[in-house]
């Protein structure tokens, strides 16, 4: 099966565990895992996206990392450029929807990030495999980002979005771990 055809598969399934009422309690065990982990503790500088639809919770994360004292920086696409780089928010009404109904921070509002500040990397998508690769919403923005990115890449994700393999491209880099509801992964990948 190509990535087009397993991300649509998912995105299915999701909407599934949506209607089964669990979503919010499966989000709630993931966060909770990743908050116990040291790679969160020990972070200053956590890269993360704004959840929307059947992705894992991460408005709740962000308020528990903002009043731990820690800095987000959220995701902002340059699509004429097909280029990505993160912004420092201190409050969700620093965003502004934009395509594809992403929420992204608002450019005379926010300060760029630089990469080499970005202490913990979470690391979005659709599809996952244990050894780290994944199938993401199809831009290859986070792929392009990563490359020479040596601090800690997470992924969190609903068990049922772990699958035993999926395509991998030259360009695709894989996350160091994935955290689901029932497990952490540490991914062998190297």
């Amino acid at each position: 099966m190509n990535k087009a055809d397993m991300r649509r598969k998912m995105k299915q399934r999701l909407l599934n565990l949506s209607t089964a009422g669990t979503y919010h309690a499966k989000s709630m065990l993931i966060a909770k895992k990743l908050l116990d982990t040291t790679w969160w503790q020990e972070a200053d500088v956590i890269a993360i996206t704004i959840s929307r639809g059947q992705e894992v919770d991460t408005k709740r994360l962000i308020e528990i990392a903002w009043s731990q004292g820690k800095t987000i920086a959220v995701p902002k696409c340059v699509s004429e450029k097909n280029e990505m780089f993160f912004r420092k928010i201190t409050s969700f009404s620093q965003l502004e929807v934009v395509f594809f109904n992403l929420q992204e921070p608002i450019e005379l509002q926010t300060e760029v990030i630089k990469k080499s500040e970005i202490d913990l990397i979470l690391v979005p998508g659709v599809v996952f495999s244990s050894n780290g690769y994944r199938i993401g919403y199809g831009g290859g923005y986070y792929d392009r980002f990563l490359v020479g990115y040596e601090q800690m890449k997470v992924s969190l994700a609903f068990h049922e979005q772990i699958v035993q393999s999926v395509p991998v491209e030259s360009h695709d880099i894989p996350v160091d771990a994935i955290i689901t509801d029932e497990e952490i992964i540490h991914c062998a990948h190297k």
